[in-house]
This record gives structure tokens, sequence and C-alpha cells, in this order.
């Protein structure tokens, strides 16, 4: 468990299981904590499905009360990332194919990935679980085309069936995806949550705001080795992490 994706994954997967009172989830130390009634296996169970390398670390009894919160800023706040990551993935995906930088595609998917992550959270409350694993399979579906699609079009503009990137346009481009995801940062750090869902989701900005960075890297080494290697390259290592992130929601039953 490494990612707020991850963290959605699991809260649809245990969402039908009664005995569940509240899930704490620590992304940082990767670490679910479970306040439940009955028997834990069915819990456990559910979670080895995922196939995330996962192992009961303790159970036991607590009299720890739990709190009902208020999470209306909270989801205004996920409602702007939502926004800016989507916006950015309309703007990369469509500039990534009018320069030949399969780096850009490759990072909007990125951005698609997480968008819909934000969506369903935010658009999936209040619906029925199997709606939700529904909607949750058809993104996971439509990650996987896209990544698959793009590491055949790698594969093809390795083969030499494509121009040079425009790395001016890769710089410039990732350098205003840095400052979105800037910006989401400090949105979610301005709030100064504890809640382990909005501390997820900073951690899934910082992993995006290095992505940047790279896309950036690559087009630099563009310019000065005078080869589209530097871009394709980042762009099989971002498919590859939409390709598994993709994989992971597919587990969902």
């Amino acid at each position: 468990m490494d990612c707020p994706s991850e963290e959605q994954i699991i809260r649809m997967k245990l969402e039908n299981i009664e005995q569940i009172q509240q899930l704490d989830f620590d992304i940082a130390n990767r670490k679910l904590q479970v306040y439940h009634l009955k028997d834990v296996a069915p819990i456990t169970l559910a979670i080895d499905s995922l196939d995330l390398n996962s192992s009961l670390l303790i159970t036991e009894e607590t009299l720890e009360a739990i709190k009902p919160q208020d999470d209306s800023i909270q989801r205004k706040l996920l409602w702007q990332v939502l926004v800016i990551n989507f916006s950015f993935f309309a703007l990369e995906i469509t500039t990534g194919f009018i320069s030949n930088s399969m780096g850009l595609v490759a990072d909007s998917l990125d951005m698609l990935a997480d968008s819909i992550i934000y969506g369903l959270a935010l658009f999936a409350v209040g619906t029925a679980m199997t709606r939700k694993i529904q909607i949750a399979k058809i993104s996971g579906y439509f990650q996987i085309v896209l990544a698959v699609l793009g590491l055949t079009e790698v594969i093809r503009r390795f083969l030499g069936y494509s121009d040079l990137p425009v790395f001016q346009t890769m710089i410039i481009i990732s350098l205003l995806a840095l400052a979105g995801n800037s910006i989401s940062l400090y949105l979610l750090q301005k709030s100064k949550s504890s809640d382990a869902h909005m501390k997820a989701s900073m951690i899934f900005t910082s992993n995006d705001i290095v992505i940047n960075i790279g896309v950036i890297m690559a087009g630099i080494m563009v310019y000065l080795t005078n080869s589209k290697l530097p871009d394709l390259i980042i762009g099989v290592c971002v498919f590859i992490i939409v390709g598994r992130g993709a994989l992971k929601i597919l587990k969902l039953k």
C-alpha cells in the first residue's frame, strides 16, 4: 500500500463487510488499522485477494471511541486537486502529440489516473458497492488500453517511425504541470489535516512532481543528445506506472 489509488481500492474492497467500523490508513508506513466487530478473517481475506503483499501484524481489543468527522473542507480541497489534475491531463496529452513527446503523453495519462481516483472517491459517495466496483473497473480497463497503446507507440517510435520531440514544449509544459502539482501540494498541506487520506494525497502529488521533473530532465537530454531516446525512456517508465495501477483496480470483485 503506497499510494492513494491503493487506498481507494482497499476502501471499495472492504466497504461491503458490515463488521468494519472504521479504517485508518498510514500510507507513509504502509499500514492500515481496522476497527471492526466479530471475526477478522473476512477482512484479511478480502485484502489478501488484492495481491498487495499484505500481512496481519496484530489484532487486539480496544476501548478507543470512534469519532465521526466533518470532511466538507477536505472534499473541497480534493475537488480543487481533481480540477487541476484533469486540466493538466488535457493540456499535456494535446501538446504531447503535437510535440511528438511520449513523455508528455505518458505524464498526461498519469494525471488522468489521478483524476479518476479522486473523481471516483468524490462521485461514488452514497452509491451501491457494485456500482462503485463497476465504475472502478471501467476506469481500470480504460487505463490498461491507454498504457498498452502508449507502449506500442513507444516501440514504433524507437524503431524510427517518428520525428525528434520538440524539447522546448516538453520542458515548458512540464514546468506548468510542475507548478500545478506544486499548487495542489500547497493546498493539501495548507489544510494541515492529520487524516490519512489527506496525507496520502500529499504523497501522491509529491510523486507526480517527481515525474514532472523526470520529463523536464528528459527534455533537456533530448536537447543535449539530439536523440528521442530520453523521451521514450521516461514515457515507458510512466506508462508502466499507469498500467500497474490499472491492474490493481481490476483485482476488485
